[in-house]
């Protein structure tokens, strides 16, 4: 994922560019391509897997040269599997690679990029020293917390971990201070000396959770295992937040934010081959931004403006000024062949088109803003089967955009379950609603009373289908005799049937909800 990439380069004075020779160019090239050169790293291009029968390098180098702007002749060819071509790249990057630029006689200022949990030495740090230099017994303090720490091990990684006494300016290293709490080692933050304070390196802001899903046990009994396995895996992920949270329908469980989708379902995976658990993790869903009208609670508060990301918490129509969603800027790199369908695909997910690059004579590469509610459900693999697995896809945040989004809310026999409401934008509302409300109707079962689904938005009905009763032939043992009978037992039966309408309580069941929230 591009954060952790983004952590990385803050540390780097110049990057490998590795291309294979049979797939060429894909979109996540695109994407690491333009977050190094924005950092103006140097930038070595290298092709690699050119030992393949299907490798074509002097295609790729022209898509290369088409994208970037880079000359063939720039180009290291290279093969990882036979050793073909190590060489001149080792030469290359210690000829071209700039040295860091480090103050070693100056106060000791690092920066923390990356952090773990240890079971046994507690929260690691890798920092990246700025100038100065740090031994072991040193204290040390952070300029975010402005909680010291005695330095009690030192390793540099080359690749596997070598103890060392003491880290100067320009190394990378792993420090150890016996901190019981990972969320003290907030990645982004500066360390130096307590004995002299120095200003924050103008690193990178923490990564901020993108996508949300909730986590539920599935039984009651399951519960403590579940949190046990959480809090683990949250101590080797500081990117993941957690926040209590508790459905009618499924119980008590955790809201979790995610970088990403893959973020998502690595955790997700992680829980039950690691941990033998088996969570209700609901369908993901993004954090939205509602500007509220003016009010003594907003002024209490101080801001006017509110982030949501549980539909349970959209406020009300009227106390809303303007509301915006989340955006990304995607890059799709597919061949000429799909191109229709994939603009279809990105038009009906609200896209806008802002670059459209032939890259050769039989791939093109798109870019475009999207909505990222449209794609953390199921656009990559709508994308995956129209491309037929030819197509790859990358996105980066691209902040907020102005947006006309409301609450959809799903009423059974119309009285509102907050369990089942979403939120969309209003150009999606009808069809959405349509969908929810059929799919309802599948999961939810009979029942003695009529059972009235609707999705209505602002008190506006959308969509509507019903669930019929079941029905008893009360009229089955009349065997003749005035039709008067037959009308009083009907009369009877419709008269119970509006009594029951009235008190009774539709039961839904928790695997419809488990099966509904899933989707």
């Amino acid at each position: 994922m591009l954060i952790f990439l983004v952590r990385s380069l803050s540390v780097c004075q110049g990057v490998i560019l590795l291309v294979d020779a049979n797939d060429g160019v894909q979109a996540q090239t695109v994407a690491n391509f333009y977050l190094a050169f924005g950092k103006d790293l140097k930038i070595i291009p290298v092709l690699n897997k050119i030992d393949l029968k299907q490798a074509n390098p002097d295609k790729v180098c022209e898509q290369l040269r088409t994208l970037f702007d880079i000359e063939p002749d720039e180009v290291l060819r290279i093969s990882a599997k036979h050793g073909i071509g190590i060489k001149e790249v080792f030469e290359k990057i210690i000829k071209e690679l700039p040295h860091p630029e480090v103050d070693r006689t100056g106060p000791f200022q690092a920066l923390i990029y990356d952090s773990w949990f240890d079971k046994y030495r507690g929260a690691l740090s890798l920092i990246y020293v700025n100038s100065g230099s740090a031994k072991i017994g040193d204290s040390i303090s952070s300029c975010h917390t402005k909680k010291f720490y005695e330095v009690k091990t030192i390793s540099v990684l080359r690749p596997e971990e070598e103890n060392v006494k003491k880290i100067v300016a320009g190394q990378i290293g792993l420090v150890g201070c016996n901190v019981r709490n990972i969320k003290e080692a907030i990645i982004g933050d500066t360390l130096h000396l307590t004995s002299t304070p120095v200003s924050p390196l103008p690193g990178f802001t923490p990564p901020k959770s993108m996508v949300f899903a909730g986590i539920y046990p599935s039984t009651l009994s399951e519960y403590t295992d579940l949190r046990k396995a959480i809090e683990k895996l949250t101590l080797n992920d500081s990117a993941v937040s957690v926040d209590m949270d508790t459905s009618p329908a499924l119980g008590q469980g955790w809201r979790l934010g995610f970088l990403g989708l893959l973020h998502l379902e690595v955790f997700s995976q992680r829980l039950q081959q690691e941990y033998g658990t088996e969570p209700i993790i609901t369908a993901p869903s993004v954090t939205y931004l509602i500007k509220l009208k003016s009010t003594k609670e907003t002024e209490k508060k101080g801001t006017n403006e509110l982030y949501i990301n549980n539909p349970i918490n959209f406020p009300q129509s009227f106390n809303i000024t303007e509301t915006y969603e989340p955006m990304i800027l995607g890059t799709i790199i597919t061949p000429d062949t799909y191109l229709g369908a994939i603009v279809q695909l990105c038009q009906e997910r609200r896209g806008v088109q802002v670059q459209a690059l032939n890259i050769d004579n039989d791939r093109i590469m798109l870019q475009y803003q999207l909505p990222l509610c449209e794609v953390v459900l199921d656009f990559h693999d709508s994308l995956k089967s129209l491309s037929s697995g030819y197509c790859s896809f990358d996105y980066e945040d691209y902040g907020y955009q102005l947006s006309n989004l409301v609450k959809l809310n799903i009423l059974l026999n119309s009285v509102p379950c907050e369990e089942l409401s979403t939120i969309v934008h209003v150009s999606r509302a009808q069809l959405v609603g349509r969908q929810m409300v059929l799919k309802l109707k599948d999961l939810i079962p009979r029942q003695m009373i009529h059972i009235a689904i609707q999705a209505s938005v602002n008190g506006k009905i959308l969509a509507r289908e019903n669930i019929q009763p079941y029905r008893k032939d009360v009229t089955a043992k009349l065997y003749g005799g005035d039709v008067t009978r037959r009308m009083k037992l009907l009369a009877q039966q419709s008269a119970g049937k509006k009594k029951m309408k009235m008190i009774a309580n539709i039961s839904v069941p928790r695997n419809t909800f488990i099966d509904f929230l899933k989707k």
